[in-house]
């Protein structure tokens, strides 16, 4: 009897690939910053051809919109812990540095009615993912209240640069928000 595994599948190596340059790309983009977090050096760390990067991904913004999305792995983890390690991870990399585009779609969601209907639908796929984690009363608005504050901070940093966000370490706002998100994902009796 043979213990090794059968060989993946072509379309099980691509996506694994995948998520491995997603990964890599995650932390890059949360340690060094948008601009700094270069095409190479994400390939670099995931151990791929750049080009097979933008061949996954398009180009560098397209890549960034895939890390900071909550279902970029897929679907939302299935407890407290990993969904909120999920959502500090993308908050991190946010804070971190945010593209020009990025921060172009995000103040445009104000004022322009098409851009605000895509983000109403990506935050309300958000929130039900979101929702399916959190129990008990008032899951929806729990779920609402902790993307909307991944936002709020988002804004207050790279669109008002309120000082002190602007001038805090992502870490430090990570760990101070922590509490306040473990309390939304699973209220106290």
């Amino acid at each position: 009897m043979s213990t090794e595994e059968p060989p993946l599948s072509r379309a099980e190596r691509r996506r694994l690939t995948e998520q491995r340059i997603l990964d890599c790309a995650r932390q890059s983009f949360g340690e060094l910053g948008y601009d700094r977090a270069t095409i190479r050096v994400i390939a670099r760390a995931a151990k791929v051809d750049p080009a097979l990067v933008m061949q996954y991904f398009g180009n560098k913004e397209n890549l960034f919109r895939q890390v900071v999305r909550l279902d970029a792995a897929g679907p939302a983890p299935e407890s407290a812990d990993p969904l909120i390690a999920q959502l500090m991870a993308g908050l991190g990399v946010k804070l971190a540095g945010m593209p020009a585009p990025s921060l172009a779609m995000l103040r445009s969601m104000l004022t322009h009615p098409d851009m605000a209907a895509e983000m109403r639908e990506t935050f309300d796929r958000q929130i039900k993912q979101v929702s399916a984690v959190v129990e008990g009363e008032d899951a929806e608005l729990r779920a609402a209240l902790l993307i909307m504050a991944n936002l709020g901070v988002v804004v207050g940093k790279h669109l008002l640069e309120l000082g002190p966000l602007r001038d805090t370490r992502p870490e430090r706002i990570i760990e101070l928000l922590d509490p306040c998100f473990r309390a939304l994902v699973d209220p106290a009796p």
